[in-house]
Formats: C-alpha cells, sequence, structure tokens
C-alpha cells in the first residue's frame, strides 16, 4: 500500500465525522433562511426536484427522493392544497398522473434560493481569495457525495 492511499485510509472516519458536521450546520443555517415556513423540507425537496428535472410520476418522484409512495402521495397532496404543483394525467399511462410545478411553486422556489444565496454570499465575504478558491474546488466534489 502506498503512502498516498495509507493517510487517506487514515483520515476518512475523522474527515467523515468533520464533513457530516459541517455539511449538517450549514444546512440548519441555510434553512433558517427559508421565506416561507409552510413547506416541511420533503416538501421544498420534492418541489425542488419537479422544478428541477419537470412533471414526474409519483413513483418517479418517490424514488427520485428516496421516500416511499404512501409518504409522496402525503407531500404531492400537501404541495397541491397549497397551489404549488399540478396533477395531469400521463399521457401514456391513464392509470398514473404527473406532477408539474405552477408558477406560484417556482416563484416560491425562485424565491427561496435567492434568499439562501444571499446570505451564503454574505457569509463568503468573510473569506479569502484562497479560501474562496478551495470552496470553488470542493463544490463539486462535495455535490458528488450528496448524489451517493
Amino acid at each position: 500500500m502506498s503512502y498516498a492511499n495509507d493517510v487517506r485510509t487514515s483520515l476518512d472516519p475523522a474527515l467523515a465525522s468533520q464533513l457530516r458536521i459541517s455539511v449538517m450546520r450549514l444546512g440548519r443555517r441555510l434553512r433558517q433562511q427559508r421565506p416561507d415556513d409552510r413547506l416541511t423540507p420533503s416538501q421544498i425537496a420534492a418541489l425542488a426536484t419537479l422544478d428541477r428535472n419537470g412533471a414526474m410520476s409519483l413513483g418517479e418522484l418517490a424514488a427520485r427522493e428516496h421516500v416511499q409512495p404512501p409518504s409522496m402521495t402525503r407531500i404531492t397532496a400537501a404541495l397541491e392544497d397549497l397551489g404549488l404543483v399540478t396533477r395531469t394525467a400521463h399521457p401514456t399511462d391513464k392509470r398514473q398522473v404527473l406532477f408539474a410545478v405552477t408558477p406560484a411553486g417556482a416563484r416560491l422556489l425562485a424565491e427561496d434560493r435567492k434568499r439562501r444565496d444571499a446570505w451564503l454570499c454574505q457569509r463568503l465575504k468573510d473569506f479569502t481569495p484562497e479560501e474562496i478558491a478551495a470552496l470553488r474546488e470542493a463544490a463539486p466534489l462535495l455535490e458528488r457525495l450528496a448524489r451517493g
């Protein structure tokens, strides 16, 4: 085993713990910046997935969000009641419906993202150019971790 592999392996538990704690804290701080507290994190996540990927069936959305279909049924029902998603007939399978983000849902997400991005930009002003460069390099790696 090479020295580089030995060092990387020996650091994994400590690094994993440090990343977990840091990412959880950052996530909590970003959630505190949400302008609309009517929605649960699961509802926001489902809405964002629909916004990012377009219309989806309940099963596709549940799989994408890693929740069971009955849970996604409750999530989409709440979003529909709030006027943030619509349901339409599936074009090829009449037993299914497709969920899509409404203009109101898209506006809510845009405002949510804008507010959280502004908070994060404000926090980044305290960082040096070298730290910003390190974060820029780390961002794709963190995304890769999040995709699991």
